[in-house]
């Protein structure tokens, strides 16, 4: 019993005396991070977004350099970043900053924050909203000149339509062709501009380039509690992801998470990220 008691303590001092930098996948001597290139305020190829302020933050826990590899964060990009394998046990990045929380094509993180869809108009053009479903009581005609922005992907088209305001709708692609483009940055110049009266957007991207306009636009968030969906969900909560598999890795990035909690919300804050309170997470370790 003293062997056995004497081996644990052992493996616990070992445990303790490994550096930080131990879990990183790889050889450990770099954080790689697998980012988009042209995703404001999220991450961007001059580093200046909020996931790569984290990303710095936790570069310099692990006390290692900081390494990128860009691919537009679309179609392919976890197979050709995070599953992307250089040799045996090497890939080309080891952690995707921003991700739904327990989504299926990496393991997830605890989420470190959680933010919703908006709702962005520009005020005086006949209107004013204190929260998105007042547009059910405006006046049938004031309602049937309302121009409303939704992209192809998202919850925005299946809001309109319960709203009754699918006529008026005025599409927009998410995914343009050219992945340098900001499709919500077209749509919130839209508005400013008075082609459309309204849009529906991700918060975190909206509420950055609605700061960037000196028009007068208000941003809503979209209520969960909607009693003409009752069913969606517009709030989402966030984590960082790895590999399936990666447990240990995992566990420190959660470890940073805890830890760094009021570093990285004063990030968030600082490019305007509406933030919502992170919802429970139900169900077991998406890695089992």
């Amino acid at each position: 019993m003293g062997c056995l008691r004497r081996a644990v303590v052992g493996a616990l001092i070992l445990a303790l005396a490994l550096p930080l930098h131990a879990a990183i996948p790889g050889d450990g001597a770099r954080l790689r991070v697998c980012a988009d290139p042209y995703n404001p305020p999220l991450s961007d190829d001059r580093e200046g977004g909020f996931e790569n302020r984290i990303a710095e933050l936790l570069a310099k826990e692990l006390g290692v350099p900081l390494e990128y590899t860009w691919f537009p964060q679309r179609r392919g990009f976890i197979r050709n970043t995070l599953r992307a394998e250089l040799r045996d046990g090497v890939y080309k990045c080891d952690v995707v900053m921003g991700v739904p929380t327990a989504y299926e094509q990496t393991a997830t993180t605890a989420p470190y924050y959680a933010s919703t869809w908006v709702l962005v108009y520009a005020r005086g053009r006949g209107f004013d909203l204190d929260r998105p479903e007042a547009v059910d009581a405006l006046p049938a005609e004031q309602r049937e000149q309302i121009r409303a922005g939704v992209f192809d992907l998202g919850p925005g088209q299946i809001w309109v339509y319960k709203h009754g305001l699918m006529e008026h709708a005025v599409p927009y692609v998410a995914q343009p062709g050219d992945a340098s483009v900001s499709p919500v940055e077209t749509m919130i110049r839209d508005i400013v501009a008075d082609k459309i009266d309204m849009g529906f957007v991700w918060g975190p991207i909206g509420g950055f380039f609605v700061r960037q306009q000196e028009s007068a636009l208000v941003l809503l968030s979209m209520t969960e509690s909607d009693p003409q969906l009752p069913e969606m969900k517009f709030h989402y909560n966030i984590s960082m992801g790895v590999r399936h598999g990666d447990k240990a890795w995992k566990q420190r990035l959660n470890r940073f998470i805890t830890e760094r909690r009021q570093q990285i919300e004063a990030i968030l804050n600082d490019h305007g990220v509406p933030l919502v309170p992170v919802s429970a997470v139900t169900g077991g370790d998406d890695d089992d």
